[in-house]
C-alpha cells in the first residue's frame, strides 16, 4: 500500500514536471511569437480594414498579405490580452518588416493608420486645383464629372462660385476618403479664416462684404509671393477703391483670358474688356481670382496704411516691387523694370 502511495507520488510529481514544462514551452512560444519580428513581408505591404470585418476576417487578410508567422490560436490570444479582438479600427495600415504582432495590434487597436497628403497651393485657381486632386491618390475620384454648380452644391454650398472657397493648406486624409471629402474640409477652413478676418477688419474698408474681401485677398494672393509686401499691396487696392480709381491689375486680366493666355499680356488684353479686367471696369471683379491663403485674407482685411497709389515689379528676378505715390514717380519705377527686364532677357 505504502509503495502503491509511493508511485502515485511519483507519477503526480512527474504529471506536475511535465505540465509545467509544457505550460513553460507554450509560454516561451506565444512570448516569443508577440515579440518576434514577421516574415515574410515585402516593404510597402499594407492590410486594409473593412468596416464590418471580424478579427478572424483581419487574420486572413495578414495570412493573404504574406505574414505565416504564429497560429492563429496565438494571435487571437494577443488580441484579446491587448484588447484588440474587439476594437481592431477602419483603415490602412503599414506592415513593416521589423514590425512584431504585438505592435501591429497594438497599432490596429488605437488606429493608428497609414495617413496621406495633399496641398493645395496658394494663388492656384479652381481649375488647377481639379487636376491636383485628380492626380492624388489614393483619393477616391468623385467630382470628375461634376461641374462647378454640380459640385458646390454637393459640399452644400449652391448657387456659390467654387474659385477661391477653398483655404491653401496641407490636408491629410486615409484611403477611402474622396476627394469631396478635401474640399469640403478646405471650403470649411476658408469660412473659419474668413469670418475671423472680417470680425477683426480694419475701420472704414470699402468692402461691403467677406465675399468682398476674399475677391481682394486673391488679387492680391496673385500679385505677390513676398509675405511682407501683402499688407501693403492690400494698402493700394483699399485707397484705389476709396478713390474710385480702376485697380489696373494684370492677374485679373489674365484670369479673364482664361485658356487663351499662352503666358505672354499684351496691350490689346489690357484693352479687351471682360468681367474680370480691371483695366476696363470700376471696382472689384465679379468672383475670386484664385486661392487666397489666410496672410492674403488679412492683408485684405487689414491693409497696410500710408499714401502709396501704384506698385510694378523691381524686374530683378526677386519678385519685389517697387511703390510709388504718385503716377510720376510710378512711371519712373516701370522705366527702370523695363530697362532691367531688357538687361535680363533682351528687348521684349
Amino acid at each position: 500500500m505504502a509503495s502503491a502511495r509511493r508511485t502515485l507520488g511519483v507519477l503526480f510529481v512527474l504529471s506536475a514536471l511535465v505540465a509545467g514544462a509544457v505550460a513553460y514551452w507554450l509560454y516561451d512560444r506565444y512570448t516569443g511569437f508577440a515579440d518576434a519580428p514577421l516574415s515574410g513581408i515585402e516593404a510597402g505591404t499594407t492590410l486594409q480594414v473593412a468596416r464590418g470585418d471580424s478579427f478572424r476576417r483581419v487574420l486572413a487578410r495578414l495570412r493573404e498579405a504574406g505574414v505565416r508567422d504564429g497560429h492563429d490560436l496565438e494571435w487571437q490570444l494577443l488580441a484579446r490580452e491587448l484588447g484588440a479582438d474587439a476594437r481592431v479600427q477602419v483603415g490602412e495600415y503599414a506592415l513593416e518588416p521589423d514590425m512584431t504582432p504585438r505592435t501591429l495590434l497594438q497599432r490596429m487597436r488605437d488606429g493608428r493608420v497609414i495617413s496621406y497628403r495633399f496641398t493645395i497651393v496658394e494663388g492656384w485657381n479652381m481649375r488647377e486645383l481639379r487636376a491636383a486632386l485628380a492626380r492624388a491618390t489614393p483619393l477616391v475620384q468623385t467630382i470628375g464629372e461634376l461641374d462647378d454648380a454640380a459640385l458646390m452644391e454637393k459640399l452644400g454650398r449652391p448657387g456659390v462660385h467654387p474659385e477661391g472657397r477653398f483655404l491653401p493648406e496641407t490636408y491629410v486624409y486615409t484611403r477611402g476618403d474622396s476627394d469631396l471629402d478635401v474640399l469640403r474640409r478646405a471650403n470649411a477652413a476658408l469660412e473659419r479664416v474668413l469670418e475671423q478676418a472680417w470680425v477683426q477688419r480694419a475701420p472704414d474698408l470699402p468692402l461691403a462684404s467677406p465675399d468682398e474681401a476674399l475677391v481682394l485677398a486673391s488679387i492680391i494672393e496673385k500679385e505677390t509671393g513676398i509675405a511682407e509686401e501683402r499688407a501693403r499691396i492690400g494698402g493700394v487696392f483699399v485707397r484705389r477703391l476709396k478713390l474710385g480709381m480702376r485697380l489696373q491689375t494684370d492677374p485679373t486680366v489674365i484670369y479673364g483670358m482664361g485658356a487663351s493666355f499662352d503666358g505672354n499680356i499684351r496691350r490689346a488684353d489690357l484693352l479687351a474688356d471682360t468681367p474680370y479686367n480691371t483695366y476696363t471696369r470700376d471696382g472689384l471683379p465679379p468672383t475670386p481670382i484664385a486661392m487666397a491663403g489666410a496672410d492674403a485674407i488679412r492683408a485684405a482685411t487689414q491693409p497696410a496704411e500710408g499714401d502709396e497709389l501704384y506698385f510694378v515689379a523691381v524686374g530683378d528676378g526677386s519678385g519685389r516691387h517697387v511703390f510709388s505715390r504718385t503716377l510720376a514717380e510710378h512711371n519712373h519705377a516701370v522705366r527702370e523694370y523695363v530697362r532691367r527686364y531688357r538687361e535680363r532677357f533682351g528687348p521684349r
